[in-house]
């Protein structure tokens, strides 16, 4: 009995150990991480869009469905107001990045000048840049050098700076994967070197101009800290306006805000993989 006890418990004892060691508890170990990632993501928003719905005042206990909040957000001026700036501001500001962003990306891919290397790395600084930083840099160089109100198009240039760097990080990781061969076949058939951009390149870059144009217009959107340092009194965007309403305290109508805004986002995400599909199909 003893002979078989020797010789049974090591044998156990490698088989716990490989099992330990190997890819199924690791795949299980990741799965549960991601689980959990995913439940503190997303259960507070869950909660706030339920409670978008609560009658109740006070959000601390569920007193029944109601669609009061909604009604009263759509009758708040002040928040109307300050999301029609945020919509103008956001609306220029992707098309101004786009642009911008796709065409900055173009003449680095496609011309060599001087010091291209270092104007390519200055570009990608906003990107990582302290917004407190830029806010503040930016509000010296409209008040003090250029001596500008501010208002929208301050909020506008200084939106469009930290944009359009994401625009052209994606586009140029698009134009990586191009055959050379396009424009130079599309200018072989009397195209222009302008033709062959619009009517062969820009089709062959347009899911990640619609990418980039979509993270402009959501990072334009919700931008706050820069916005603090560049907008004007009658500017007020929708960011501004809440922060100032949750130091009063919660409001109800910032959770039915907060989850018109998270049915928008999806929207968008939606609107963007089918676009996606379309043009890689």
């Amino acid at each position: 009995m003893s002979v078989v006890a020797s010789s049974f418990f090591p044998f156990k004892l490698r088989e716990a150990r490989r099992w330990l060691n190997g890819p199924r508890l690791q795949s299980s170990f990741f799965g549960i991480w991601t689980l959990l990632v995913f439940a503190f993501l997303y259960i507070p928003i869950l909660l706030l869009v339920i409670f978008s719905f609560n009658s109740s005042k006070l959000n601390i206990r569920w007193e029944g469905f109601s669609l009061k909040w909604y009604e009263a957000l759509l009758s708040n001026k002040t928040l109307i107001v300050a999301f029609q700036n945020s919509l103008v501001v956001a609306c220029a500001t992707t098309v101004l990045a786009t642009l911008l962003g796709t065409i900055g990306a173009w003449m680095l891919y496609r011309y060599r000048f001087p010091f291209q290397r270092a104007i390519g790395l200055l570009i990608f600084v906003p990107m990582v840049m302290p917004e407190v930083l830029m806010g503040v840099s930016l509000l010296v160089l409209f008040v003090q050098l250029l001596n500008l109100p501010l208002g929208f198009p301050t909020l506008i240039i200084a939106h469009t700076t930290f944009c359009f760097p994401f625009v052209l990080v994606g586009i140029q990781a698009r134009l990586h994967g191009i055959d050379p061969a396009l424009e130079e076949a599309a200018m072989d058939l009397g195209a222009t070197p302008l033709q062959a951009f619009w009517l062969v390149i820009v089709p062959y870059l347009m899911p990640a101009i619609v990418s980039g144009a979509l993270m402009s217009f959501t990072l334009s959107l919700d931008e706050y800290i820069v916005s603090v340092f560049t907008t004007g009194a009658q500017t007020q965007t929708l960011p501004l306006k809440v922060f100032g309403m949750a130091k009063v305290g919660l409001n109800p109508q910032l959770n039915a805000l907060s989850a018109l805004f998270i049915a928008g986002t999806v929207l968008l995400v939606l609107c963007s993989q089918l676009i996606t599909q379309r043009k890689t199909t």
